[in-house]
């Protein structure tokens, strides 16, 4: 009888963990699909971030398929205004046509040359950090947003036509700004070399690079730790229409407030 009742007591244990087991293993499975949906896909572990240089190509390719689908817009937007039958669209339109080339708007081809900017090699950088008494940082041994501008400034100022940094239209609206090691351009992410084409006359834009204070400034760092900078003059350059969004963006004061002081 003793033997009974534990047999029975046994059973009946086993009974009420069989549906918590099952219970468990349900939930488990819900969490690991859970996981799977919010991930897309990809590594959830820390040490799938800290690989920079794959970060700034996933959202620069993330950013392009954005602009491809900004120009396809574009594009149907541009071949519906130009059926509209009215005058005034039409002499508006024809009005927009023309000033699509200047604005940078419309592909362009022709002679001119290229600058490639890249930070200093791996060595001296190592240098720079293992010798604070070396004289120079590794912050000056990398390509910086005002060390773009100084090369995009003297290609304009020698006359250049049409430019492209990094493949992209260059226009009016045009921003460099300067994130940790990587340059941030119409909103794309982009780590050295960084290639800066300009059409134009070369000789002119190479005498103009000759003459610039600020590129000087950036060949004396040349000079003495091997940052990249290389000229290459091309017969034939063919540049892209800008295709992104042209809303120009400013501050507006605000309000005087009523209780400002007098």
């Amino acid at each position: 009888m003793g033997g009974s009742w534990r047999e029975l007591l046994r059973f009946r244990v086993r009974g009420r963990w069989r549906p918590v087991a099952v219970s468990m293993f349900v939930v488990a499975g819900l969490l690991f699909v859970t996981t799977s949906i919010n991930s897309k896909g990809l590594d959830l572990r820390a040490a799938s971030v800290t690989d920079l240089d794959h970060v700034v190509r996933a959202e620069r390719e993330h950013v392009n398929d954005l602009q491809s689908q900004v120009s396809g817009l574009n594009t149907q937007i541009s071949g519906l205004s130009h059926q509209v039958n009215d005058s005034q669209v039409t002499e508006l339109q024809h009005q927009v046509d023309l000033l699509r080339g200047p604005s940078g708007f419309s592909p362009v081809t022709g002679p001119g040359l290229t600058v490639v900017l890249d930070d200093a090699p791996k060595s001296e950088l190592d240098e720079a950090r293992n010798n604070p008494d070396s004289g120079v940082t590794q912050d000056e041994l990398v390509v910086h947003q005002q060390d773009i501008q100084a090369v995009v400034n003297a290609l304009w100022s020698g006359g250049a036509e049409a430019m492209t940094i990094q493949g992209q239209r260059v226009i009016s609206t045009t921003g460099i700004k300067c994130v940790g090691n990587t340059v941030i351009l119409h909103g794309v992410p982009y780590s050295p070399p960084y290639r800066i084409s300009a059409i134009g006359d070369a000789s002119d834009l190479q005498a103009s690079l000759d003459n610039s204070d600020y590129v000087n400034a950036y060949l004396t760092f040349v000079d003495a730790y091997q940052l990249g900078y290389k000229v290459t003059e091309s017969s034939s350059l063919d540049m892209p229409g800008y295709t992104g969004a042209a809303t120009l963006k400013y501050a507006r004061p605000g309000p005087e407030p009523t209780d400002a002081p007098r």
